[in-house]
């Protein structure tokens, strides 16, 4: 999985790049939806392009307020013309832009193949560091594959033990490089530090909560193939979150987990502004509809739309990391986080 033409990467739902088993339907719902006598869309084009629309009116999560009868009868006069599958790739990806979610997304059958197998060798892994005051730094990159992950959580979690180890008493969280993809291998990396819970949950249109719940330092759902993550020598420490303009999608979603979290706070600049879940539908011809299906809250119960504002804005300036140094300080002069 990987950042994508049309913006930030996006966090997956029910796991990273697993494709949800979705049965498009085949023929049109509307009248406007048959050909007409003057068409010149081959059958084959015609029945893929209405299984795409039939999957954004099914699946969409602002699906109540888009004019349906409209977006079809577009995208059939932008597909007109098309011999096969390919030929109607330019009408989904602009029905998809404007069912006006700033997420939903396409990928053709080799880019989704290449956010599928992309090599791990491909991917920056996390790191985290010793800061003065008895403080530690983990920094959580993108992760776009499957693939990735195992890589990814192994840094983290080994990373995040040595300076455990160390005597860390407070921790900087720093997502502002985070520009999405998958979410949950992000959360296993810090879901020692962040504490066990419900720590958030998906939102879908008719109001349906899925909770994402952390056991063990672990999501839930991956506690059989991530195991445990080790706990911190002094538990629940007190966390600095720092997001930016990058942060955005999966990063957004890491963000929201530590929303509402005690003795955090949340540093830098407003997020990109997509804190929203999308789910893969797979076409015929293995290109994806990657659709926006619900929104995302923290834990209190509050659902987030658009960029998420720091507690604290703080504006980056080149050559100095001013939203680290506020960060550092505002956790060295935790009580929590003073030495004993």
């Amino acid at each position: 999985m990987r950042t994508t033409r049309t913006g930030p990467g996006r966090p997956w739902r029910g796991g990273s790049l697993l494709l949800a088993a979705a049965l498009l339907a085949t023929a049109a719902c509307t009248a406007g939806d048959r050909a007409g006598p003057g068409s010149t869309m081959a059958p084959e084009a015609r029945t893929y392009l209405l299984s795409a629309l039939d999957t954004m009116e099914r699946h969409s999560l602002v699906r109540d307020e888009v004019d349906w009868p409209k977006l079809r009868r577009d995208a059939l006069g932008r597909a007109e013309g098309a011999t096969e599958p390919a030929g109607t790739y330019e009408a989904i990806e602009q029905a998809l832009r404007e069912l006006g979610d700033g997420h939903s997304t396409f990928l053709t059958p080799e880019e989704a193949e290449r956010a599928e197998d992309e090599a791990p060798d491909d991917q920056v892994l996390p790191e985290a560091r010793r800061l003065p005051e008895g403080l530690g730094r983990l920094t959580l990159p993108p992760i776009r594959s499957d693939a990735a992950a195992g890589p990814y959580l192994r840094a983290a979690r080994a990373a995040v033990r040595e300076v455990d180890r160390a005597g860390a008493r407070g921790w900087v969280v720093d997502l502002r490089t985070n520009t999405g993809g998958d979410m949950w291998t992000p959360l296993a990396s810090a879901g020692p530090i962040l504490g066990d819970g419900e720590v958030g949950a998906f939102v879908e249109a008719d109001g349906t909560r899925t909770p994402w719940t952390i056991e063990n330092g672990t999501p839930r759902q991956y506690a059989d193939r991530w195991g445990s993550g080790e706990p911190p020598a002094r538990p629940r420490p007190p966390v600095a979150v720092l997001t930016g303009p990058r942060t955005a999608s999966a990063g957004e979603a890491v963000a929201i987990a530590f929303r509402g979290r005690p003795d955090t706070r949340t540093f830098g600049e407003p997020t990109f502004g997509v804190p929203t879940a999308n789910t893969p539908y797979p076409l015929s011809d293995g290109a994806l509809v990657v659709l926006t299906t619900a929104r995302e809250a923290d834990r209190t119960g509050r659902v987030h739309d658009g960029p998420l504002r720091p507690d604290v804005e703080v504006e980056w300036v080149r050559g100095s990391d001013r939203v680290l140094a506020a960060a550092t300080d505002w956790l060295a002069a935790h009580d929590r986080c003073r030495k004993p």
